[in-house]
């Protein structure tokens, strides 16, 4: 939209006019009938107050012309697509303009949480330390599935006392080949040497036969149901996750917020009179979704004086889902 010139000048130049043709037709600057000073000061007290109203013009006219000129515009788009679909837009969803991402918002109300991390849950379990060794170390408390039974190792399996019960259980009917131990617990007390020595030679057996048939791993998990702890970390993990959520809407909404806006039924929206710098255009608690993509953006716009930016959302530039938990029950 074209804009429109000031009348300021021409207003102001008409007032001067009207205002000296006025002064000397009343005979203020020069009547002989007056004292001179008089003339002069009554021509100083008129000057002084068509300063003013000038003044006044100009402070009416001119600071929202330089106050529009000093911000900045944002207009966007916003558009999903379902695999192997066409794009459709966003329609009637919020979005925030934030002064910081939403990833660093809510590393910020992460760390402010004073709840239970995996760690500290694996540390209060009645495990063996052999098996909560494994958790810390594979960042998982999860006993369950193929990919579970898939990456346990000859090594894990008999290591681990937990493990090692439930293969030997599943397997309780399959175990031809399987090496018999040789070892007497009598001897751990009267002959220990020994009985090292031959449980030693047990387990690389057991090992090495493991190793030679790892069908005999697959479903091992079902024995380890009385022990798998990952139902309790899902829904400790599932409460904290909530209340990070909430604490970053909070934060994002009291600390960080620019402007917010509702999307068309095309998609598109914008954000006016936004002060210079750098933003990030993001949703909060909310997801973009078209079949089977669920989507959501914190992009990073930067705002110029007197210029507006145009964006474009789409998937390619989307963020990932948010899964923080997602390793730890996997």
């Amino acid at each position: 939209m074209p804009s429109c010139p000031s009348s300021l000048p021409r207003r102001s130049a008409v007032l001067t006019h009207a205002f000296v043709a006025e002064t000397y037709t009343r005979g203020i600057v020069s009547n002989p009938g007056v004292p001179r000073y008089t003339s002069a000061m009554k021509t100083k007290w008129h000057l002084g107050a068509l300063t003013a109203v000038i003044v006044g013009l100009w402070l009416t006219v001119v600071p929202p012309r330089l106050a529009a000129q000093s911000t900045g515009r944002v207009e966007f788009v916003a558009l999903v697509a379902p695999t192997g679909g066409q794009p459709e837009p966003v329609r009637q969803m919020t979005f925030y303009l934030l002064r910081k991402s939403v990833e660093d918002i809510r590393n910020e109300a992460a760390q402010l949480s004073t709840e239970s991390d995996l760690d500290h849950f694996i540390d209060g379990l009645s495990l063996s330390p052999e098996l909560k060794s494994w958790m810390h170390k594979h960042h998982s408390v999860r006993l369950s599935g193929e990919e579970f039974t898939k990456s346990l190792t000859p090594e894990d399996i008999v290591g681990i006392p937990e493990y090692f019960k439930a293969y030997m259980a599943h397997n309780l009917a399959f175990r031809a080949g399987f090496p018999e131990p040789k070892f007497k617990e009598k001897d751990k007390a009267s002959n220990p040497e020994k009985y090292k020595q031959q449980m030693e030679q047990y387990e690389d057996a057991a090992r090495k036969f493991i190793a030679a048939m790892p069908d005999t791993v697959k479903g091992m998990d079902l024995e380890l149901l009385d022990v798998n702890p990952s139902a309790k970390w899902e829904a400790i993990d599932r409460r904290q996750r909530q209340g990070v959520d909430a604490r970053t809407f909070q934060m994002a909404e009291q600390r960080y917020l620019a402007a917010r806006c509702n999307t068309d039924l095309d998609g598109h929206g914008s954000f006016s009179g936004v002060a210079p710098g750098r933003y990030w255009i993001g949703m909060l608690g909310a997801e973009a979704t078209s079949g089977d993509v669920h989507i959501h953006w914190d992009y990073p716009v930067t705002v110029r004086p007197g210029e507006t930016a145009s964006i474009e959302l789409s998937n390619l530039n989307a963020e990932r889902p948010t899964a923080s938990a997602q390793n730890s029950i996997n």
